[in-house]
């Protein structure tokens, strides 16, 4: 899939895991991006349950699904509750792939940025 904004654009991976079978089911859907911390995220229209295997620390790039706040969330980096180095989601979160290429271009994504995900071909 695909994730634009003003500024760039990162294609990700997804598992295959029943919260990215809802997410495909959503795209195409256009959002507005949040930030917090180094970690962008956004609203996707999807409620899903937590899943068992949810973390709340998680390597730069993961895709998650934040189930507290029906949202995407893409960490890059440290968050305002990050200890030491590590990527801490707000709350455990589903894993739903990964990034590809390097997650620290969405250093460049603004709040309040509009935010397109769809299904690219490859």
């Amino acid at each position: 899939m695909r994730i634009s904004w003003p500024a760039g654009h990162l294609t990700a991976t997804l598992d295959d895991t029943p919260t990215a079978q809802a997410l495909a089911e959503a795209l195409p859907l256009a959002s507005t991006a949040r930030t917090w911390g180094e970690e962008v995220y956004f609203d996707v229209g999807v409620t899903v349950p937590r899943e068992t295997t949810a973390q709340q620390v998680v390597e730069p790039g993961t895709v998650a699904f934040w189930a507290d706040g029906d949202a995407l969330a893409l960490p890059y980096g440290l968050t305002p509750i990050s200890r030491g180095d590590e990527c801490r989601l707000a709350s455990p979160c589903n894993l739903l792939g990964h990034l590809d290429g390097d997650p620290r271009l969405l250093a460049t994504v603004r709040d309040g940025d509009p935010v397109r995900v769809e299904w690219v071909d490859g």
